[in-house]
């Protein structure tokens, strides 16, 4: 990158300006995670579960609570705090996963290329604004995203290690970590298995190694990414009879009887669009139809348009942001490739397979939120610096001096545009959730959850006035139940 930029800028310059803009992205993370957990999600499932959890004194089954079947490896880190009665440290327990990540991202791009475009890849991931949003809350989407490219990273290094074992390990136990983050690993573990066998055969040819041994190794993959995942599939078994309850009931079955979900589906199915959605798997495309208007090429351009529309809180524009760079740079990654080594090739091309087979499956499987594709962020990083170096690679080969600094500064003029569109976010983050009146005294912990969650001042007065062992049937509650003292049910059976 140095060789490349020494016309605009200085070697030390540029190292400086890199490192201080990600230190600027990570300090401002930890200030902005630095407040009371409003979140939804936590409140329902990532911090509620594991306070259950400590109340009761272990792992139990709770019924209503259809999310607690759900793998928890994260959810379980969260106890530890709890437990000491701190609930922002599971903030940074998540941020620290998008940490780890970025530390790969630079690793691989420093190892590719050189430290600057690894410090330049870890600061296009931790500033975009899903990875910001979600660093800022006490979710397990980065646990995915860093177990989930771990896989994908030493994947890599089993590929050009010329398939020693330990990498393959390496690899599965990332994937069976995934897999027991969050049951989108499975679309993870699938693609991976598969890739296996397939490198194997491909550069086996060129090794004089038979390729029937690649079926060997993708059932060693295969095995030991679901030992690490076993306790959670035992778990469910024992409890419903179906390994990764609540999916695939129609082929895996389930001893569950007429629980929550069924109670909420029964009372949904008066619903015509929930009807509908009952008709076929893409059933949230014909949501999509009838709630937001959506003709069919809008809703067929969707893969395209996550990268350019997302909003945060808004289901229609897919409840998230990403930024368009992650888009446009990666289709200049394949320019030349023909000039890179047979590994670096095929090191492109599994990035791209994962990222878009990954990207279509859930496209097709489950109702659109950028989070649900955050896995593919990595890769299409990497591709995305990849694709940097080559422009300016290309620039610099055939390019005069002159048209050299003019050419370099539209596309460092271009990245500036798109990077600030990452600053503009973290910017308004600051605005939205205020940490600082928090963090200074101003604003106190009850007056700034209520700000966030208007059912807190009810919630308070239960806590204050009913008896910790009473239990309380929550309606249009919508499962928020970590802030309640008292048992809170949701079981809407009954009302039946």
């Amino acid at each position: 990158m140095t060789k490349h930029f020494q016309i605009l800028f200085s070697k030390t310059l540029l190292k400086i300006v890199l490192t201080g803009l990600l230190g600027a992205v990570i300090t401002s993370i930890v200030v902005l995670s630095s407040v009371p957990p409003v979140s939804r999600d936590a409140l329902i499932h990532h911090l509620a579960i594991p306070k259950l959890y400590l109340k009761h004194g272990g792992i139990y089954e709770i019924p209503w609570a259809i999310f607690s079947y759900y793998p928890m490896n994260l959810d379980l880190l969260y106890v530890i705090p709890l437990y000491f009665g701190n609930d922002i440290i599971p903030k940074y327990i998540h941020f620290t996963f998008a940490l780890l990540t970025a530390w790969l991202v630079f690793s691989y791009l420093r190892k590719r290329i050189d430290v600057y475009y690894g410090l330049l890849g870890a600061l296009f991931f931790l500033s975009i604004p899903i990875i910001v949003k979600l660093s800022i809350t006490a979710y397990v989407d980065l646990g995915l995203v860093f177990f989930s490219f771990a896989a994908l990273f030493y994947f890599l290094k089993w590929i050009e290690n010329r398939f020693r074992l330990r990498y393959l390990i390496i690899s599965a136990i990332s994937c069976g970590l995934a897999l027991g983050t969050k049951y989108n690993g499975l679309i993870v573990f699938f693609l991976l298995t598969l890739f296996v066998p397939f490198i194997y055969s491909r550069f086996s040819r060129e090794q004089g190694v038979p390729a029937y041994k690649g079926i060997g190794h993708s059932a060693a993959f295969f095995m030991l990414a679901f030992l690490i995942f076993s306790p959670w599939m035992i778990r469910n078994y024992i409890w419903t009879g179906n390994p990764v309850y609540p999916l695939y009931q129609t082929w895996l079955g389930s001893k569950k009887g007429d629980s929550d979900e069924h109670s909420i589906e029964r009372l949904q199915k008066s619903s015509t669009v929930v009807a509908e959605k009952s008709k076929g798997p893409l059933g949230h495309f014909l949501i999509r139809k009838i709630l937001f208007k959506e003709s069919w090429w809008e809703t067929a351009i969707i893969p395209i348009r996550i990268f350019f529309q997302g909003q945060d809180d808004n289901p229609k524009y897919f409840d998230g942001r990403l930024n368009p760079l992650l888009f446009i740079f990666p289709f200049f990654a394949f320019y030349r490739i023909k000039n890179n080594t047979s590994f670096l090739r095929a090191e492109k091309k599994v990035l791209l397979a994962f990222s878009v087979f990954y990207l279509f499956y859930t496209f097709l499987q489950t109702a659109i939120r950028i989070r649900y594709f955050a896995p593919i962020i990595p890769p299409l990083v990497i591709l995305s610096v990849f694709g940097i170096y080559e422009i300016f690679s290309i620039i610099n080969e055939h390019c005069s001096l002159q048209t050299r600094r003019i050419y370099m500064g539209l596309v460092v003029l271009t990245l500036l545009v798109l990077m600030g569109m990452n600053a503009a976010y973290i910017l308004n983050q600051f605005r939205h959730v205020d940490p600082i009146n928090y963090i200074t005294g101003r604003v106190g912990r009850d007056e700034y959850i209520e700000r966030y969650r208007p059912e807190y001042s009810a919630i308070k007065y239960a806590n204050d006035n009913i008896p910790n062992n009473s239990k309380i049937l929550c309606i249009f509650l919508g499962n928020r139940s970590y802030y309640g003292n008292s048992e809170m049910l949701f079981n809407y059976n009954l009302l039946f």
